[in-house]
């Protein structure tokens, strides 16, 4: 890994997980899919992570086959804005499967200059946690390893305080994204991870995004054989930090203004369970998040980023009630929105 990306990987940062632009076809947007790039570059992110859930898993399938393509797409813009701008933005990719496929996506993503990969554990059930663990040391002998705990609710698995310490134990897993949407799990993540000789090593992100604000401003302290050892979520890769993602980096630049000494208010509270408010809405969790990813499209459309709300699988759509949602959520929180951000730079985005 690049060491300025590692350095602000462990530093923090916010790291959206981008969508995948379709036309009505269902066809690849390149045009929108690079101005999704540049957007968040220029909102202010310090990563993209890309060929996640946000971007489908679909677009590993043959009939699809956009994996490649899509990445390669968000490498050269990435690329393209370091050398304009000498700054540096972190590449995540996302890789998932069984070993042999994980390790071959994450060959290709090291080929093309990607800094991490995220590891998925999804559709992964049938494997234990040895197996698990033992397909994590074959990737990490690739490229440097993001952990991830995904909620059961889109694919994921429940996984034990041990299985956090072995997975930190690892050489190259330098970050773990920590998105089981449970308390519970959450703190038995962090747990595990100060179990390790190696908690100092591995930068936290949450992918809670019912939680978001919350995550990040709590400091969390385990006592491990006699010392109190304490971690933090430094930054988020988030699904919810891909839409309105200028008004996110002011949030995340507050939120560790408050982190730096500042009390916590009650209106940063207030703000927090308004956040949560927004992606209850966003990724329709009172449909079981059927309506997730259409929900990010609905957004992005709305802004003009996209033209529509398409996914690969047509079954995927927008839950009756939802975008009435999103209307409430908008007239209620405006300062959680970049409309105008958005609109003053689109032309731009769009352009070549």
């Amino acid at each position: 890994m690049r060491e300025n990306a590692l350095a602000l990987l462990k530093e923090g940062t916010v790291i959206p997980a981008i969508p995948l632009a379709l036309d009505a076809n269902r066809q690849f947007d390149e045009k929108r899919q690079r101005a999704l790039v540049r957007y968040y570059l220029d909102a202010g992110a310090g990563g993209v992570a890309v060929a996640v859930h946000t971007t489908q898993f679909e677009i590993r399938l043959p009939e699809f086959n956009m994996f490649e393509l899509v990445t390669r797409v968000t490498a050269e813009e990435i690329d393209r804005y370091e050398a304009a701008s000498g700054r540096v933005v972190i590449k995540v990719g996302g890789v998932c499967g069984p070993a042999a496929q994980a390790c071959a996506e994450a060959a290709y993503l090291k080929s093309i200059g990607f800094d991490a990969v995220l590891l998925s554990p999804g559709g992964l059930a049938d494997l234990s946690e040895d197996d698990m663990i033992a397909r994590t040391k074959a990737v990490a002998a690739i490229m440097p390893v993001v952990g991830f705990y995904l909620q059961p609710a889109v694919g994921g698995r429940l996984f034990s305080v041990e299985y956090w310490k072995r997975l930190s134990d690892i050489e190259n897993v330098v970050a773990i994204k920590a998105a089981p949407f449970n308390r519970y799990r959450t703190g038995e993540l962090v747990h595990g991870v100060c179990m390790s000789a190696r908690r100092d090593e591995i930068a936290l992100y949450t992918g809670n995004d019912d939680n978001i604000v919350m995550d990040l401003l709590t400091e969390f302290a385990y006592e491990v054989n006699g010392v109190v050892h304490k971690k933090r979520f430094v930054g988020g890769l988030l699904g919810h930090w891909s839409v309105w993602t200028h008004a996110v980096v002011r949030l995340f630049e507050e939120i560790k203004a408050v982190r730096s000494g500042a009390s916590v208010s009650a209106e940063m509270l207030t703000l927090a369970a308004q956040v949560t408010d927004s992606n209850a809405v966003l990724f329709d969790a009172v449909n079981g998040f059927a309506g997730c990813i259409p929900g990010v499209h609905e957004v992005l459309r709305r802004q003009g980023l996209f033209e529509g709300t398409w996914c690969l699988n047509p079954k995927e759509v927008l839950s009756p009630g939802q975008a009435a949602e999103l209307d409430r959520v908008y007239a209620a929180y405006p300062s959680l929105t970049d409309d105008a951000f958005v609109k003053e730079n689109l032309v731009k985005w769009l352009a070549d």
